[in-house]
């Protein structure tokens, strides 16, 4: 399986974390789909980290309450994902009244990943969603008797800020960030948060 990297670059006056997350594709449904900080680490000035991945899906969900930016969604449980293989899965409690994953299986539609909600599923208390490389990356609202189903589509944004991973986005106030593009031998990124707090990429 092919492993990506980015590494990034503090050479700002800031403090603050780098955080990488992806944008929701069109064909998702439900359209309440909230984006993920799918890593974030805090980078002192003059210093690097790097975030590695690889293309590994798994189904996720977490007692959220009422999901919406500035809270954080934390995996409750992950379970691994297979949009071509195990791919639909059912979100119900068991005997004891605990939320939980059951009867993954691979009846959902070809290339997507599926989350059905069953109806014994408490309304704006827990959230579903898909991460990659075991780290969340979007999330929508579970309700009882409703089915979620994304379409992967990775695509990769960088940002700086004050971010921890798992935090819930509002893409639309998102400014600075910068789309980080890979495909065949480009599997490695560096980008730079410079001196006048820009952020740039090279290869």
């Amino acid at each position: 399986m092919t492993k990506y990297s980015l590494t990034c670059v503090n050479n700002s006056q800031r403090t603050g974390s780098f955080a990488v997350f992806q944008k929701a594709p069109p064909t998702t449904v439900p359209g309440n789909v909230f984006s993920l900080a799918w890593f974030a680490r805090p980078a002192a000035q003059k210093s690097q980290v790097t975030f590695t991945w690889n293309l590994d899906y798994s189904f996720v969900w977490s007692q959220t309450g009422l999901l919406k930016p500035g809270i954080n969604f934390a995996a409750s449980q992950a379970m691994p994902a297979d949009p071509y293989g195990q791919n639909l899965v059912q979100l119900t409690k068991d005997e004891a009244g605990a939320t939980t994953f059951a009867n993954a299986n691979g009846a959902g539609a070809l290339g997507s990943l599926t989350i059905q909600q069953l109806a014994n599923v408490a309304p704006n208390l827990t959230s579903v969603g898909v991460g990659m490389s075991g780290s969340g990356t979007f999330a929508v609202q579970a309700a009882p008797n409703m089915t979620a189903v994304f379409t992967p589509h990775p695509n990769y944004w960088v940002i700086f800020g004050n971010y921890e991973t798992g935090d819930v986005m509002n893409i639309e106030d998102v400014t600075g960030a910068v789309e980080l593009t890979y495909g065949g031998s480009q599997t490695s990124q560096t980008a730079t948060l410079g001196i006048d707090n820009l952020i740039t990429v090279a290869s």
